[in-house]
């Protein structure tokens, strides 16, 4: 007996329950049946109880016997009993509304799976009540049928590059069909894009492959930077040593130039020298004879000493006359330069002597 009234009252502890749970689909089946875009999401609306508070950013439709009579604005509001009904009320305010996942194909023949956030507001709140029978429905489905179009013009590239702009022609399209419904939509975003797994591996594949080419150019370009480099330090190189060889060069030359001009200036300073020498002292002719003779058999010995050969002068033996015809070579010498001064400069005495 006692365990037959524990399940009695068990059964009914959970009969409400389950109401409960039963009523709460059909009440929230009600109040999106209506059709109506309430904000607060009510299962009936405000009653007529003569004097109402209209709330901010919100406009209720009153109709009078069956008819549309007015929109009532934010404030007070007076209404006459049995005769005005609250039909719809609508939200200023801009909603966002989830667009469902959907698939889509692009141009070309890729599906791709895209889901989105949709925002509106009511702009015209008799449009919006009676206008259209279920507006956010409507628009819902106007945002997936618009995203299926936009989306199959456009390859998949372009669809992953140019997002802004797709979202920019989806909601310009939902636009001109939600004028006759009072709805802004102010704003379209796409939230997600998922392509097939083989093209996300293909796009992987693209991705690491235009990497690779990346590093491969940066690679390509530091060698050819290094080896002009290279090959400018090689000219500068050859530059700077022809330059030194130049200078180098010059610098000989110069040194060459003063060598020989400073050993002529020399030599003529010895010259002169020795002929003044000879002028100056009356045993100057015999200085000389001796020299030559010096001179001549030095150059006779060094002779004898580069070549086996020799050929030697028959007078050899004879030292006075070798002399002799040293001085010989010299008084000949200094005859042909008289006669060439003699030659050269006109006789003056006489023209002093006619004078």
């Amino acid at each position: 007996m006692s365990l037959l009234i524990k399940q009695a009252r068990s059964v009914r502890s959970v009969r409400p329950i389950r109401s409960a749970l039963s009523a709460r689909p059909l009440a929230l089946a009600n109040s999106y049946s209506t059709g109506n875009l309430n904000f607060f999401n009510r299962s009936r609306l405000p009653s007529n109880t003569v004097i109402r508070f209209v709330p901010q950013q919100t406009a209720w439709i009153v109709e009078r016997m069956g008819k549309f009579n007015k929109i009532l604005k934010p404030g007070l509001a007076v209404l006459l009993p049995f005769v005005d009904k609250i039909q719809y009320v609508q939200s200023l305010k801009e909603v966002a509304i989830e667009v469902p996942s959907q698939n889509t194909i692009t141009a070309d023949n890729v599906t791709l799976e895209m889901d989105g956030v949709l925002y509106y507001r009511v702009v015209d709140a008799y449009k919006a009540s009676y206008g259209v029978e279920d507006a956010q429905y409507a628009i819902v489905q106007l945002a997936q049928t618009t995203m299926r179009s936009e989306i199959g013009q456009m390859a998949l590239d372009l669809v992953l590059r140019e997002r802004t702009t797709l979202n920019v022609n989806i909601t310009t399209s939902i636009n001109e069909a939600a004028q006759a419904w009072g709805i802004e939509v102010l704003r379209y975003e796409i939230r997600d894009i998922r392509p097939p797994a083989n093209v996300i591996n293909s796009m992987n594949q693209v991705v690491e492959k235009e990497r690779q080419k990346r590093a491969n150019i940066l690679e390509s370009e530091g060698l050819k930077v290094s080896e002009i480099n290279i090959s400018e330090a090689h000219k500068q190189t050859e530059i700077l040593k022809s330059e030194a060889e130049k200078s180098k060069k010059i610098n000989w030359a110069k040194g060459e130039s003063d060598a020989i001009l400073l050993k002529a200036k020399a030599t003529a300073e010895s010259i002169q020298l020795i002929a003044d020498a000879i002028a100056n002292n009356p045993h100057g002719k015999e200085a000389v004879s001796l020299n030559i003779a010096e001179k001549y058999v030095d150059a006779f010995g060094k002779l004898a000493k580069e070549t086996n050969t020799v050929i030697l002068p028959a007078s050899l033996d004879n030292l006075p006359k070798l002399i002799a015809s040293g001085m010989n070579i010299y008084n000949q010498l200094n005859d042909k330069e008289l006669a060439q001064k003699v030659v050269s400069e006109p006789a003056q005495t006489p023209q002093k002597e006619n004078a």
